[in-house]
């Protein structure tokens, strides 16, 4: 943080006089400017910062390997507010703390998404429905998009990294990878079906047959990830991706037959 001090008129005339100020310390000793800073001469453009037509004082710092900046905002600002509250009962009403920096823009990106959510799910379920040509199966398929959450929570666990603005985007892109083996399965249960294969029959040999593609597409996925993962700034996403395509293939070829069974009211014969 860039301290500013300013001397007596009569005392700034040599860079001496600088060095030979006194700083009071916390025991109520003064100490040499010397002993704490080296003093050195600089230019600095004469320019008032403003945000929002106020004027702004910027701190930033970098955080240590391990740690998240939302993780450290999160710790940082009650005691930020509490300075904030300190200014308040002082009368400094027109000085206030606000977060900036990568935190806020995360924060906006995530609202901006938000915003078109409802968009985003009304347009994959009338996709949806053009490819299956059926309410119940396109709400089916639908319904398999969060099966993948658990995976994305347990990855990010475990990884230590934060649920953020694009590990949301890895969510949302993660749905579609969910939805698009979905499809897969259920397209090959109707056409058994159609070729008058009994229902309860068509359910099981269509999980077994499309096993191997969709555990290999899967997989594929998973292990492109992997670089990525170790991005400071894609990580998140990758690390949602990986986690929630493991446990979403496995619920996919399990739990899907027994929704699909469930759903059409199919028994065993």
């Amino acid at each position: 943080i860039d301290i500013v001090l300013r001397q007596p008129l009569d005392e700034r005339n040599a860079i001496t006089d600088i060095a030979n100020a006194y700083l009071p310390t916390a025991s109520g000793k003064s100490i040499p400017l010397t002993q704490i800073a080296k003093p050195t001469f600089a230019w600095e453009p004469g320019v008032m910062w403003r945000d929002n037509r106020d004027y702004s004082i910027t701190v930033q710092s970098d955080i240590i390997e391990g740690l998240q900046g939302a993780t450290v905002t999160a710790e940082l600002l009650p005691k930020l507010r509490a300075l904030e509250a300190t200014w308040q009962a002082k009368g400094l009403t027109a000085y206030r703390i606000e977060v900036a920096g990568a935190v806020e823009q995360s924060s906006q990106g995530s609202s901006s998404i938000a915003a078109g959510i409802p968009i985003m799910l009304f347009v994959t379920f009338t996709l949806l429905m053009l490819q299956l040509h059926s309410f119940s199966r396109a709400m089916l398929v639908f319904l398999t998009g969060p099966l993948g959450i658990a995976g994305v929570a347990a990855a990010l666990l475990v990884s230590g990294r934060p649920f953020g603005f694009v590990a949301l985007l890895g969510v949302i892109a993660l749905m579609g990878m969910i939805q698009r083996n979905s499809v897969i399965l259920i397209d090959q249960i109707e056409q058994d079906r159609a070729n008058g294969v009994p229902a309860w029959d068509a359910i099981v040999g269509s999980a077994v047959r499309r096993l191997r593609p969709i555990v290999l597409t899967a997989a594929a996925a998973v292990l492109a990830m992997i670089p990525l993962s170790r991005s400071v700034f894609w990580g998140p996403m990758a690390v949602a991706i990986m986690g929630g395509l493991i446990v979403a293939t496995v619920l996919t070829l399990l739990a899907l037959p027994a929704m699909y069974a469930a759903w059409f009211k199919v028994r065993r014969p």
